[in-house]
């Protein structure tokens, strides 16, 4: 899916393939705008800018940017890449879809935000860190008729992304679901997920949904 990563750059996983999976299954025709946000590895951005869209891709983290930077030169795909926080550095903008698998994972609070590496996984206690500002954020970039792509994890309640995707005026649906074994992350949280009542006691594997919203014409 790439030829190069960074270190400390979140690798594509479960649910990058997930989402890339289901974008292939969009009619997203030849010059469309695409904004890929976390974009990390540049992964989906690729994915998108192979059909011919014109893309865009953001994210916070340095190593981020210049990863995605690489590969897309070392895949001859033509990608605009940023640096900022989540729509910041796109605003006033709009796009016909926007892509994105931001940081889900619930994490104990420590009184302070995730930092490091972990920016790209921890989000908050509740793992809406930044999945909340998105559903707020992202309806106004969408052009008539325009479509917004995420995955997260169950874990960080699908139903509230839909509730405030739909509140925003937003057509929004759970198009994909897959279970996944659990990672090394959640294993090493497994206790605290399963005291918060997260994760069953008889769950060994997590639930990974993509969640399709679509603004009217």
């Amino acid at each position: 899916m790439i030829a190069l990563l960074l270190p400390g750059v979140y690798a594509p996983q479960d649910d990058t393939a997930l989402l890339a999976e289901v974008l292939r299954e969009e009619d997203v025709p030849r010059g469309a705008r695409v904004l890929d946000v976390g974009t990390g590895s540049g992964a989906l951005a690729l994915e998108a800018a192979r059909r011919g869209a014109e893309v865009t891709a953001v994210d916070v983290s340095r190593r981020a940017v210049w990863t995605a930077r690489l590969n897309a030169w070392l895949s001859r795909l033509p990608v605009r890449i940023r640096r900022g926080n989540l729509f910041s550095p796109v605003r006033g903008r709009t796009y016909d879809l926007i892509l994105t698998n931001p940081p889900y994972v619930p994490a104990p609070d420590a009184g302070r935000g995730p930092r490091g590496r972990s920016r790209a996984w921890d989000a908050g206690s509740d793992g809406r860190l930044l999945l909340d500002r998105i559903c707020r954020d992202a309806p106004a970039l969408l052009r008539p008729g325009g479509l917004l792509l995420i995955v997260h994890s169950a874990l960080s309640d699908p139903d509230r992304t839909l509730e405030l995707l739909r509140a925003s005026g937003l057509k929004a649906t759970v198009v994909r679901r897959r279970w996944i074994d659990l990672g090394p992350v959640l294993r090493s949280r497994e206790d605290w997920l399963r005291r918060r009542g997260l994760l069953a006691p008889a769950d060994e594997r997590e639930e990974l949904v993509v969640i399709r919203a679509e603004r009217p014409c």
